[in-house]
């Protein structure tokens, strides 16, 4: 993956382009009165010796979540993509998932570094001895459970339940907003120009499914595969959507003018802020079910 949407969705897609891996379970105990123990998708057991306090995160979508459950203020350090809540501007910057700066972290004292399974930087935290959780959420039932981990993280172990029952209801709502002429119809959501596509498997293609949309990724290629032009071209989806830089450019490709999704318009293009809330696995997955939605209505308006 490469170029400006590749920025985007390889940190907001942990590694999108890989194949999809089945992540492993995240339990959480109490193992004393302060002590928390928490299983990440290494497998690992992280031990916290109590509610981190000193939070560095290394994932946008990691970052959203510790806001959204109400630790914004224990956030130390930042990867460099991570741009949501405002506040995280007065942040320090520490890189990203392939160059994170082992020093500054170590100088910030985390007790708690949150980051993903292909992290470069975990080993070094392990041998370091700062605890370092990797969560790499895939689709929306994997979202569930790191919320449930960060919640037990941040010593608030409910706020993990409660704010997927917020976040889902909230899908739901936007579900029941979609046309009845645009239900079922087969979408191509594009993550790269590689093309890569986000497929019913991962957590976009759980959104697009969860306001009654189709897809024309099957589960079976993995959450987020590498297409063919080809096989985009046979499978003819009836929506497309991508970012807008990308969807202004798909006509141009060899064979894509006979996509008649794209000849008649039937195309969501989404400026970089709404595709950041779309392609980050986190709590901001509620505000992209409307943004999908939203796109879809105006298709129906425009079909009348």
């Amino acid at each position: 993956m490469a170029g400006t949407v590749l920025a985007a969705a390889a940190v907001g897609l942990c590694m999108a382009a890989a194949p999809a891996m089945i992540p492993a379970t995240v339990s959480t105990t109490a193992t004393t009165a302060a002590a928390i123990d928490l299983v990440d998708d290494r497998g690992r057991t992280v031990r916290l010796a109590a509610p981190a306090r000193r939070i560095i995160s290394l994932l946008p979508s990691s970052t959203e979540t510790v806001c959204a459950l109400g630790g914004c203020d224990r956030l130390v350090g930042v990867d460099r993509f991570s741009n949501w809540p405002p506040q995280l501007e007065r942040l320090p910057r520490l890189g990203g998932l392939e160059d994170a700066q082992v020093e500054r972290i170590v100088a910030l004292k985390p007790d708690l570094v949150l980051a993903t399974s292909s992290a470069r930087v975990l080993e070094r935290l392990d041998a370091l001895r700062i605890p370092a959780l990797a969560l790499e959420p895939k689709t929306l039932d994997d979202l569930r459970r790191v919320l449930d981990a960060v919640a037990t993280a941040l010593g608030d172990p409910a706020a993990g339940e409660a704010e997927w029952r917020r976040l889902s209801a909230r899908i739901d709502a936007a579900a029941r907003r979609v046309p009845p002429s645009m239900r079922g119809q087969r979408a191509y959501f594009e993550v790269s120009s590689a093309p890569h596509a986000a497929g019913a498997g991962s957590f976009v293609g759980d959104v697009l499914a969860r306001v009654g949309m189709g897809n024309i990724v099957p589960a079976s290629m993995g959450a987020f595969p590498k297409l063919s032009p080809e096989y985009i071209v046979r499978a003819q989806p009836q929506v497309i959507l991508a970012s807008d830089a990308a969807l202004r450019e798909m006509p141009k490709r060899p064979g894509w003018p006979a996509l008649s999704a794209l000849r008649d318009r039937r195309t969501c293009a989404f400026p970089p802020g709404a595709y950041d809330t779309i392609v980050r696995p986190g709590p901001r997955l509620a505000e992209a079910a409307d943004l999908l939605v939203e796109c879809l209505r105006a298709l129906d308006e425009a079909r009348r």
